[in-house]
């Protein structure tokens, strides 16, 4: 690898590539505004919260249809909800 230029080496500095996270943030904003939540930490919670039920829903549906556990597991799922 060569070696960086001065100005390179100046950006990167700025840069934290161990934490870097991607950068959604103009989706965020525009959602945060328009269902008026304050702050972008419940906004992640909620979203990783979804995905779950969403991954959990999706599990249930792919067993088999006459699984008695299929059906107590949806039903409970639904109670919750």
């Amino acid at each position: 690898m060569r070696k960086l230029k001065y100005h390179e080496q100046k950006l990167l500095k700025k840069v934290d590539f161990i934490s870097w996270e991607v950068d959604n943030n103009l989706h965020e904003v525009k959602v945060m505004r328009r269902y008026c939540v304050q702050k972008r930490e419940d906004y992640t919670r909620y979203n990783q919260l979804s995905r779950k039920i969403r991954e959990l829903a999706r599990m249930i549906k792919d067993l088999d249809m006459e699984d008695p556990f299929r059906k107590e597991s949806g039903d409970n799922l639904l109670k919750q909800l």
